[in-house]
């Protein structure tokens, strides 16, 4: 399968990038020329709506698309990857014909709601003003219209409060998700299915089976047979 990956700037899209290479065809792309190349190719892009775009994801099997940039950018650029760049991709997917996007959302977008409940995927988003939050958000609200009309497929995962194995130790959050788990997610999102009729949007919440795990992930077990490892 070949891949693109956006956000390359970030630890989880550079961490993907060189896990996914290992079974796919993989592009790691960010909007500035600093990345370096080690088992995929980079390519450099600003998601504007031109046929550049086009060009970055032609070709491609599914794109794995998030909001973050980790470059500490403006207030303004951040929410302009969010909601025009990321309409620029999905539009230039849709053109492309390519069948599968997976959005990398955050479940932070609920984290308002009291920490002894357990949050469901039909649970409403109480997004803040924070601008992690937000963009996340606001991303989302794009992806969704997109999948509504079918004019791609769409799966965004709520990804928890990510672990990478040299961090795991003494780990205490209700809603940790250890990179492996969420590599596993990506991949199987990444193959999974169209719907033949209705909106083309699925909606998952993925954490790792922590004890007193926050966020249900019962929704991602039945839909791609998500099965985090117990880390209980």
């Amino acid at each position: 399968m070949r891949v693109l990956i956006t956000g390359g700037a970030t630890r989880l899209a550079q961490d993907l990038a060189e896990t996914l290479s290992v079974r796919h065809d993989v592009v790691l792309m960010d909007r500035i020329e600093h990345l370096p190349a080690l088992n995929y190719e980079v390519a450099t892009g600003t998601l504007s709506h031109t046929g550049a775009t086009n060009a970055l994801v032609r070709g491609m099997d599914a794109i794995v698309h998030g909001s973050d940039t980790g470059l500490g950018e403006s207030e303004s650029d951040r929410l302009d990857l969010a909601m025009r760049c990321t309409y620029n991709l999905l539009w230039a997917a849709a053109e492309e014909g390519v069948g599968r996007v997976v959005l990398l959302s955050s479940l932070q977008v609920l984290a308002g709601y009291d920490e002894d409940m357990t949050v469901t995927e039909t649970w409403r988003p109480v997004p803040t003003t924070d601008l992690d939050v937000l963009s996340h958000y606001l991303s989302e609200s794009v992806c969704r219209e997109f999948g509504r009309e079918r004019k791609t497929g769409i799966i965004c995962l709520r990804l928890g409060d990510l672990v990478w194995g040299d961090e795991g130790e003494g780990v205490r959050s209700s809603s940790a998700l250890y990179f492996d788990d969420a590599v596993q997610a990506v991949e199987r999102a990444m193959a999974a299915e169209r719907p033949a009729a209705g909106p083309d949007w699925k909606l998952l919440h993925i954490q790792s089976a922590v004890p007193g795990a926050r966020f249900a992930t019962t929704k991602a077990m039945d839909y791609l047979e998500y099965s985090p490892v117990d880390r209980g």
